[in-house]
């Protein structure tokens, strides 16, 4: 399943993903206080989120239901990252952020301890 997800659809979809079904009104009652977006943008990235199919949309009171998890997601757009920026390589992908310079000793732990578990 192919889930793009813009900036701003991913932030209907954090509430969501945060909250479970919740009504449009709320949705735009938390994102007006957490970016200033107005009722009608609220809306209008509600909708498109709806025609993705990654929202639902119940009567009454325009309830919104997440129709994809948080992983899902994650996992189309990392794949993406992957081809798109790596050549389809996940060892260029690590190796990259392993050449990150500000990576924790406790970072490290967890990373040997992730790859020792996909043995």
């Amino acid at each position: 399943m192919e889930i793009k997800l813009f900036d701003s659809e991913l932030k209907i979809m954090d509430v969501l993903w945060k909250r479970g079904e919740t009504t449009a009104k709320h949705i735009a009652e938390i994102l007006k206080e957490q970016v200033g977006w107005s009722k009608t943008t609220t809306y209008t990235v509600i909708k498109k989120c709806i025609d993705k199919g990654v929202i639902q949309r119940k009567e009454p009171n325009f309830v919104c239901c997440p129709l994809v998890t948080k992983d899902q997601v994650r996992e189309f757009e990392t794949k993406e990252l992957i081809n798109k920026m790596y050549d389809g390589s996940t060892d260029h992908l690590v190796a990259a952020l392993l050449g990150n310079k500000n990576i924790t000793p406790e970072e490290i732990s967890r990373i040997k301890q992730l790859i020792t578990s996909l043995k």
